[in-house]
This record gives C-alpha cells, structure tokens and sequence, in this order.
C-alpha cells in the first residue's frame, strides 16, 4: 500500500493518506520527548521497537474483544490503522502511584492503589493536556455519557488483560495512557481503541528489581531507551527471531557511531 500525502505529524507519529479513504498509514519516529516537549532528543530504533510493542499489544487485545484501529504492520516502522476521528481525551489508568500524582496528591512514590483509578486529561498540547473531569467532558461537548462508559469498559478489561500480560513475563504494569476514537460503522459512530500502547505511553517496573523500562529512563535521566524497550520485546516474545533483534541492534549501533562522530 502506497503512502499518500502527510495528514498529521505528532510528537512520536505521522499519520499517512492512502488510496482507500478508511485506511492510513502510521509511521513510528524515534523522536523522544518529555515534559509537555521542554526536553527532546531523537534515539535511533525507538519507533522500530514501539511498532513492533504495539502490534503485539493491540493483537492481543483484538483477540479478546477489544476492537481497535490497527489493521497490520507494514514493515519496521509503518502500520496500516483505520481512519479514525480521535477522541480528544487522554485517559490515564494507574495501578500505582507514581509521577504526577504523586506531585499533585503527595502520595508515597509506589503506593498501590486498591482499584484501578482512571484520570481524564485533555488532548491539548498547547495547554499542557490539563487534567479534567468527566464533568467537564460532558460539558463541552468533547464526548457524550455513553462514550464515557463504554471507554470505561474497555479501560478496565484492557487493564486486565494487560496486568497478566506483563505480570506473566516478570514486568509491573504501574500506569498507562489510552486514546480511542470514533469510527464510521453503518451511519453511525463506534468508538474503538487507537493511538498505540508501548513502553512510550506505560509505566513498565521489573517485578524484583522495580528497574524501570520504559520512557521514565529519558525523562528522568536513568540511562538509554533501547536497552530497556528491547528487553520489554523480548520477554514478550517478540523479539526472538534472530533477524529482528540483529536489525535493531544495527540501528542501535548506528546510533552510537552517530554521537561519537558529533
């Protein structure tokens, strides 16, 4: 499928045309970015491993019920996604208590949370995606009540699901962001899951250690990405075939080669 003209560009995404009106191409960058985009840095091989992540994720997640936007992946990079009109929410899930809750609240760093708590943050970068409430969303029109539930739903069997998931190859499964959009079903509007879940948009702790493996390692200074994510693919299974771990290795070295020669 033939990539068309560049309909959105995100921080981590392009978002492609193609020729069938339904479908787009998604491109993973290897940009980085923290801190509503105070602090960037580009690291080779990060949007290989995301796609890769999210694939597995989202498939996974498919074969459960969950519907969502991801079509296939393309190659390394690239996935073909439905066309979707975002929901322009954020919702952020927690089973622990880290980050900026812990700022706003002045909750112990690493308190487990008795249920799930899902936080409601608008999808705006220019604000610095505020947190709001489901008042609020309601009130401004950004998603009606039955949306809201039916995402809640959803929230919570991914959650699940994923709490296993990662529980069953030695990862915590501390927080993370969803997005869902709107799609075009028979006249009528079906919201299904979008956006991606990878290491950039979770909180990942290994069980024994808590060492942190996911985009916290760039916010906080905790050492390279590329290690960590890589280690995420391979207790997923993903990264088992020879091939694929040795062409991230190659743009990982790449990468090195890159920074001595500046």
């Amino acid at each position: 499928m033939k990539k068309g003209k560049k309909l959105y560009e995100g921080k981590a995404k392009i978002i492609y045309a193609t020729a069938d009106k339904n479908l787009v191409i998604q491109y993973f960058k290897d940009d980085a970015t923290a801190f509503n985009n105070q602090k960037k840095s580009v690291i080779e091989g990060k949007g290989v491993l995301n796609n890769r992540i999210s694939e597995h994720i989202l498939s996974n997640l498919s074969q459960i019920g969950i519907k969502n936007h991801l079509v296939k992946r393309l190659n390394m990079r690239e996935q073909i996604i439905k066309l979707v009109e975002i929901i322009p929410i954020e919702f952020i899930v927690r089973n622990v208590a880290t980050g900026s809750i812990t700022k706003r609240l002045g909750i112990e760093d690493g308190t487990v949370l008795k249920a799930p708590l899902i936080e409601y943050c608008l999808k705006d970068d220019k604000l610095g995606d505020p947190l709001i409430s489901e008042e609020h969303i309601l009130a401004f029109d950004w998603a009606t009540k039955s949306e809201i539930e039916t995402v809640k739903k959803m929230i919570l069997r991914i959650n699940d699901f994923m709490i296993g998931m990662f529980r069953g190859v030695g990862i915590k499964l501390i927080d993370f962001k969803l997005e869902f959009g709107r799609l075009k079903s028979n006249g009528k509007n079906e919201v299904i899951l979008a956006d991606e879940i990878s290491p950039d948009t979770c909180r990942l702790w290994d069980v024994i250690t808590d060492k942190k493996l996911d985009k916290d390692r760039f916010r906080k200074d905790l050492g390279d990405l590329i290690p960590a994510y890589t280690e995420v693919a391979k207790r997923l299974g993903i990264l088992h075939e020879q091939s694929n771990l040795s062409s991230v290795n190659n743009i990982t070295k790449l990468s090195s080669v890159k920074k001595k020669n500046k």
